[in-house]
């Protein structure tokens, strides 16, 4: 580390703490040349991967986007703020721990549509209409039957 007063490469760290957070740690260091000290900060960065659209265009990840999405098909749905902020957790994660630059929105699509199907199948049904585009009544009932199979299979 640099000293930001004269620039010398040789620095020692004098003291290390970690934040009550646990997410920061805070370094005292000392310029073995000017003899000055400073404080530096680390902290963990981790970047969302890009999302390519459809249409090829690409955006940065905005998770106000992602909870709209879950908000608008959960409306008037008895579904807590807290299970909501949980699903879109999950969902961060996943792509994080994907490790990939570049996500389709798809690939999004299909996330939120197991995270719906987990929190509500109300809404799932809702987001599902929209997003898998349904042309007609059967379809509907297709994505109906879906849920109340899984419903009567015993979970494992």
């Amino acid at each position: 580390m640099k000293c930001p007063f004269c620039h010398h490469e040789d620095t020692q760290v004098i003291d290390t703490r970690v934040s009550e957070e646990g997410d920061t740690i805070r370094r005292r260091r000392r310029c073995a040349h000017c003899d000055k000290r400073f404080t530096t900060y680390e902290r963990i960065e981790l970047s969302m991967p890009v999302i390519v659209k459809k249409n090829g265009s690409r955006a940065d990840f905005d998770p106000a986007k992602l909870r709209g999405s879950l908000m608008l098909a959960l409306r008037k749905r008895p579904v807590s703020a807290e299970a909501v902020d949980a699903a879109i957790h999950r969902i961060e994660e996943k792509l994080l721990s994907s490790g990939a630059r570049e996500v389709v929105s798809g690939h999004i699509g299909e996330l939120v549509m197991r995270e719906l199907k987990r929190l509500d199948k109300i809404a799932y049904i809702r987001f599902a209409s929209v997003y898998k585009s349904f042309e007609d009544v059967a379809e509907f009932q297709d994505a109906i039957a879906e849920v109340g199979r899984e419903r009567k299979t015993p979970s494992k």
